[in-house]
């Protein structure tokens, strides 16, 4: 029979057994309880581990029954790859959850050059122009495509010369368009705990007639 563990999950207490802990052979989790891993306990003798013990109730759930979680899925995807229980993390990659961010939404940022840079220059634009002001605000240029970056050009350069901060993104090399990156930028923003707002930014360049309709102000409301 299987010896019988108490463990410390972030300060929540589970009791199971090491062949249950040991399941799936290769995963970091049954490399923790291997016989040549080194034990980390807490003052009753516990095996502590330092992950948030209210998600690992699912995954000791799935490693004794099988049972796939039906609540809180991101996080206990996050807990699921962190101890590398992979036929876990593939049956919750096919929730919708976690198939829309991780397989939809984040293989079209990877087809953006530069996407996550170019969100941390928004954001830093902004917090340094909201000293001692309410609000401040970004310009941001979506290019699909070589066309439109050759097209759009002239516009940054004379929003540059007016002193007007403006994050280019793109162009990109995917099916969807710019209402969706705008989409993905503001969801993104949220995520960070900034709470912004855009809206069409409208050019009044002396020197052209041309029409521009992918750039937006972004504009974040610090209190």
């Amino acid at each position: 029979m299987s010896t019988v563990v108490e463990l410390n999950v972030g300060g929540e207490f589970y009791t199971t057994t090491l062949g249950t802990l040991r399941k799936f052979p290769g995963s970091k989790l049954a490399e923790m309880f291997s016989s040549s891993a080194k034990a980390c306990t807490d003052a009753e003798g516990r095996f502590f581990i330092d992950r948030p013990g209210t998600y690992f109730r699912p995954i000791l759930d799935y490693l004794r029954i099988g049972q796939v979680p039906t609540q809180h899925i991101p996080e206990v995807y996050r807990e699921a790859q962190f101890y590398e229980i992979r036929p876990l993390v593939k049956l919750l990659e096919d929730m919708p959850e976690i198939f829309g961010e991780q397989v939809s939404r984040k293989q079209f940022l990877l087809q953006v050059p530069g996407y996550s840079e170019s969100l941390e220059l928004m954001v830093r634009l902004a917090r340094a122009e909201a000293i001692t002001a309410r609000k401040s605000s970004v310009l941001v240029c979506l290019v699909e495509t070589e066309e439109q970056d050759a097209y759009y050009s002239e516009v940054l350069h004379f929003l540059q010369d007016k002193e007007k901060s403006v994050v280019k993104f793109g162009p990109w090399k995917a099916a969807l368009d710019s209402s969706d990156l705008l989409y993905c930028l503001a969801m993104d923003i949220k995520a960070q705990g900034y709470k912004a707002a855009y809206d069409l930014f409208l050019v009044y360049a002396a020197k052209t007639t041309k029409i521009y309709f992918n750039i937006y102000s972004f504009t974040f409301t610090w209190w």
